[in-house]
């Protein structure tokens, strides 16, 4: 969707309201604020958006009938998102949807009073955002990105796609409570496929250039060494000896804010690469099995029509994801050189790039 058909959604309701006023009693208009870690120009946040107020459509709300919804697009950088969280707040809205933490933690700095609905949290508890799941016993209440065990699932996608990989290096935020988690589901469950796990620290531009660098040269050693003692040890015949090989795992923990950089990298190097959302794979990388982040800005919605008809978010438990998505890059496995045996993980997936 292109930013001025988005600004039509938001816009051609409230252009019939005043026809609408003179034939029906005025209703009480109800203010929804938004705040995005994202420019204006997205299609993706824009798709979401979308997705969001259709639901509260479907619920009765309506922009220009009884609705006004107010959206800050505040990039990530820190110091905007403070910004538009303040003048947010300052508005007094009956709810604002925020996604992702670091949306979230500005609006509570600004806010104890106006409610709080947010999408695509990772650890919601950990960050101080609520008390805990089931009664989030402040402000703001949503829905989580997803439980760290589905983290486990990532070591095992990788090899089911690139079955020669035996060393997986992990872009990981480990400063947060999320990445920490993330990073042990993914130990946890690396050895029963044979993994090998290494992990790349996400920093700045440079440091995640010399991450991917460095681990892609030691895979590559290790690659050559088993080639060489495949060779000496000189198999029978119809025996195979699979060399050592790298492939990447992207955590959900800051390494958006690099998406670009990331993809080409893994490009660059030939490693196969596994993300967990599908905004990877649809701008050019491998594979992605995640959240339907859609679907969460439905539900979202649900949450902002319960508050608007008189519930607490302190009331409203913070909830998983119920839907999830697979997605495969085609073009990308076949320029990473990876014919695909892996038929069933085609035949179950939900979306395939080609």
């Amino acid at each position: 969707m292109k930013r001025r058909a988005f600004l039509g959604v938001l816009g051609s309701a409230a252009a019939a309201w005043p026809l609408a006023a003179r034939a029906q009693p005025r209703e009480r208009v109800r203010r929804v604020g938004i705040l995005l870690p994202a420019a204006a120009d997205q299609p993706v946040f824009q798709r979401r958006v979308e997705a969001f107020l259709q639901a509260l459509g479907q619920s009765g709300w309506n922009i220009g009938h009884n609705l006004q919804i107010d959206v800050r697009w505040a990039t990530h950088i820190d110091a905007a998102l403070r910004r538009h969280a303040a003048e947010l707040a300052a508005l007094a809205p009956d709810v604002i949807l925020a996604h992702g933490s670091p949306t979230v933690a500005p609006l509570l700095q600004a806010t104890r009073t106006v409610p709080i609905v947010f999408a695509v949290v990772t650890d919601p508890v950990g960050a101080g955002l609520v008390d805990n799941l089931a009664r989030p016993g402040r402000n703001a209440t949503g829905f989580l990105s997803y439980e760290y065990s589905l983290a486990g699932k990532w070591p095992e996608l990788l090899k089911q796609i690139a079955p020669g990989v035996t060393r997986a290096g992990v872009l990981v935020d480990t400063a947060l409570s999320s990445g920490v988690g993330q990073l042990a589901a993914i130990q946890a469950a690396a050895p029963v496929f044979g993994l090998e796990v290494s992990t790349l620290k996400i920093g700045d531009a440079g440091e995640i250039e010399r991450e991917i660098a460095t681990f892609a040269r030691a895979a590559q050693s290790a690659s050559q060494d088993a080639r060489k003692r495949a060779d000496e040890a000189r198999p029978e015949p119809g025996s195979s000896a699979r060399a050592a090989n790298g492939g990447l795992i992207a955590t959900a923990s800051g390494v958006v804010f690099h998406r670009d950089l990331i993809i080409a990298l893994a490009a660059r190097h030939r490693l196969p690469a596994v993300y967990y959302e599908r905004l990877f794979v649809t701008a050019g990388g491998l594979a992605s099995y995640g959240p339907d982040y859609i679907d969460q800005y439905r539900q979202a919605a649900s949450y902002v029509d319960r508050i608007l008809k008189g519930e607490k978010p302190a009331d409203l438990p913070v909830q998983a994801p119920v839907k999830y998505e697979l997605v495969i890059n085609l073009k990308t496995a076949k320029a990473l050189g990876l014919d695909p045996p892996w038929r069933t993980v085609l035949a179950r997936a939900d979306e395939l790039i080609e």
